[in-house]
């Protein structure tokens, strides 16, 4: 098994809570997020806790990519739908042709390819954790309970699947 360093985790947290101007979906969380998911396959980390992460970046660059065509603008009908299969297919297609996702049996979790598998409910665990913290704020009068909560809320449950796949895939 091999021994991780905790010093660029560290560096990243350090990183984001030295942040100025924060805003979830904000191009920098995305090419965050990105250099993440490569350092990760990079240094070994287990398919499905990249995907977790890759899953959260989809999401994030989908939601970032609906809220700028919004200021300009620009919608179609199905708009949405389309923005969020095209990050999908620019992902999942690439990586099949590749054979990275290969449905190969050493990489396989629960029936499925462990790098969908994440991705799946990477994506699933950031919607959760951002549409919990627009359930909040709204309660909450349209305020947030405490500063960065945007990126927090989506962020914290794919942390704890990280930790769950990580003691499940170990």
């Amino acid at each position: 098994m091999k021994k991780i360093s905790l010093i660029p985790l560290l560096s990243a947290i350090c990183f984001l809570l030295s942040a100025k101007v924060a805003a979830a979906f904000c191009p920098v969380c995305t090419v965050a997020a990105a250099s993440a998911v490569g350092l990760s396959r990079w240094i070994g980390v287990d398919d499905t806790i990249s995907g977790l992460w890759l899953g959260a970046l989809t999401v994030s660059a989908t939601s970032w990519t609906i809220s700028w065509m919004k200021s300009k603008q620009i919608k179609f009908w199905g708009s949405n739908f389309f923005i969020a299969v095209m990050y999908y297919a620019l992902i999942l297609i690439p990586f099949y042709k590749t054979d990275i996702i290969s449905f190969h049996p050493k990489n396989m979790l629960w029936g499925t390819d462990k790098l969908l598998l994440g991705i799946l409910i990477g994506s699933v665990l950031f919607i959760l954790g951002h549409s919990v913290y627009i359930f909040l704020k709204k309660k909450n009068g349209g305020h947030a309970h405490f500063p960065y909560e945007k990126i927090v809320m989506p962020i914290a449950p794919t942390i704890i699947m990280t930790a769950i796949f990580y003691f499940i895939t170990k």
